[in-house]
This record gives C-alpha cells, structure tokens and sequence, in this order.
C-alpha cells in the first residue's frame, strides 16, 4: 500500500472504522503522517514558545490542540485495525497506558507479521 491509499484509507474512508484490519504498511505510512504534521506544527509555532517560561502561547497551543484532535480518532481506528491484523483484540491498545513497558510492548505488536487465517476478516492487502 502506497502512502497515498494509506493517508485517503485512514482520514477519508475508515476515519472511526474499528472494525477489520490494517496491514503494516497503511500502520506505519500513517504514522508517518502524524510525525511530519507534528514536525512541521513545531516549526511553525517554534516562535511562539515563551523560552524563558517554558509555556506555549496561545495561538500554538490552539494550533496543537486542533491537530491532535483531528488526529486522534484516526490514529486509534488504525491501531485497533493494525491489532486486528495480528490476531489481537483492539483493547490490547491500552497496554500504552502502561508506564515504561507499555508502549513498548505495543511497538512490538505494530510489527508483528499477520497472522492468517483471522477471525477479524480477510487480509488487508487482498
């Protein structure tokens, strides 16, 4: 999957889909996304961080804030879907919760190779 048919997958067609599965590559093209949006919005907003304070000022905040809400929806749908392709439950998504070892653990189910045949429905990529 190109990062095209993963970005239109993810925000147009499966936006709040929980259902089915994501193969790595839409995962992870995704991903991508989120980090370059969030790169560039630090470089934009870069000037409007009060440095002797450590605060954001207001416009950066807001400008934060509307991303991640646009965001977040999307990013939990294709992590269920991605946990979905390796034969887990979308609740194993809360082991992020976990300090330390949480995220760490769901890094490695993101990467785990699909199991077939799946209860979730047929492969992604089919």
């Amino acid at each position: 999957m190109t990062f095209a048919e993963s970005i239109n997958t993810c925000l147009k067609q499966k936006y709040a889909d929980f259902n089915g599965r994501a193969s790595r590559s839409e995962y992870w093209w995704f991903a991508l996304l989120q980090f370059l949006i969030f790169l560039v919005l630090s470089f934009i907003t870069g000037g409007l961080i009060n440095y002797e304070t450590g605060e954001m000022n207001g416009l950066g905040a807001v400008i934060f804030v509307l991303a991640i809400l646009a965001l977040i929806v999307p990013a939990i749908a294709v992590s269920v879907r991605r946990l979905h392709d390796t034969d887990k439950s979308g609740w194993w998504y809360l082991i992020s919760l976990v300090p330390y070892v949480g995220g760490l653990v769901l890094l490695v189910l993101m990467v785990l190779p699909p199991k077939e045949p799946n209860r979730f429905g047929d492969t992604p990529l089919s």
